[in-house]
């Protein structure tokens, strides 16, 4: 059987087919721009999927959708499955589920474009078949998908722990790139932040460990924070900060030396095998998607 996957993004919107394996057999990407101009090749992508001259093994029979957030996700809401209050400002109060089951017709699910990541990593990835594990993705912005109990974390709306408070490292005199907080985590280790406190962007400062010693600081002050408040099996790392490898090292080490042998369980003794990057060469929003839509089928 076949699935739809839309995975969003403030650059791109990345539509794909995949089966109940998790492999993708079919992708497109669309540039984010504005609803009006987006929305429509994103639907007539998925209505080419459920074109009645396609056998029924040709076509979708749900789709997932991996949303970046904020996302009203409160089911029975008048709102649930809209973007609210983005930064992207063409998109605020968009009915993303709305619009695309009236579009579609057939089963359409949606949640934050981390937990859907990080269900792609608990279905085939490195969190595989753990019931409670975080994904953070550090990118021109951060954002942490978290799954407890077996169950994505929700709540009045959903985590949004990029925008956790930072403590200044001593020496680092920048004020944090967020416009609503500063010096949060987002504010203080996302690509921007590295850009304007360094004035090259991080892809260009691979040569420079004092770049990365302080990253890892603020990496690890955050995941300190997510370890005592939602004491997970297993941290995840994406996005493009964290394809610098040399960051890993340095982001275990910070960790510890926060803990300081507050915890003792084998997962903390296991550091290396704890906070780990993906295992899905990118595409675990988009396999997430393929999972979410066939939770979805199956449901209906």
């Amino acid at each position: 059987m076949l699935y739809g996957a839309l995975e969003t993004s403030g650059t791109k919107m990345f539509c794909a087919v995949g089966n109940e394996a998790g492999q993708i057999v079919d992708q497109m990407k669309i540039p984010t721009t504005t609803p009006n101009e987006t929305m429509p090749k994103v639907i007539e992508y998925f209505k080419s999927k459920i074109d009645p001259s396609l056998s029924d093994d040709e076509k979708i029979s749900a789709l997932g959708v991996a949303c970046f957030g904020p996302v009203d996700l409160r089911e029975g809401s008048k709102t649930y499955g809209s973007i609210l209050n983005t930064p992207k400002v063409a998109w605020r109060n968009y009915p993303m589920l709305k619009t695309l089951q009236e579009a579609l017709n057939i089963p359409v699910a949606i949640d934050l474009d981390v937990n859907v990541a990080l269900l792609g990593e608990t279905t085939w990835g490195t969190a595989k078949d753990l019931t409670d594990a975080v994904y953070v993705t550090i990118g021109n912005g951060i954002g942490m998908g978290a799954i407890s109990a077996g169950e994505p974390v929700h709540g009045m709306l959903h985590p949004e722990a990029g925008h956790i408070r930072m403590q200044i490292i001593p020496g680092d005199d920048y004020k944090g790139s967020c416009p609503s907080h500063g010096a949060c985590f987002e504010g203080m280790a996302s690509g921007v932040a590295i850009a304007e406190r360094w004035g090259k962007e991080a892809k260009d400062l691979l040569d420079k460990p004092e770049v990365w010693e302080l990253e890892a600081k603020y990496i690890a002050q955050a995941l300190y924070a997510i370890i005592l408040t939602l004491s997970p099996q297993k941290i995840i790392l994406g996005g493009g900060v964290t394809s610098n490898a040399q960051l890993f090292p340095m982001i275990r080490k910070n960790v510890v030396e926060y803990i300081n042998d507050y915890i003792d369980t084998k997962e903390l003794r296991n550091i290396n095998s704890y906070i780990t990057p993906s295992a899905l060469n990118g595409n675990q929003g988009v396999m997430g998607a393929i999972k979410l839509a066939e939770m979805s089928m199956l449901e209906e």
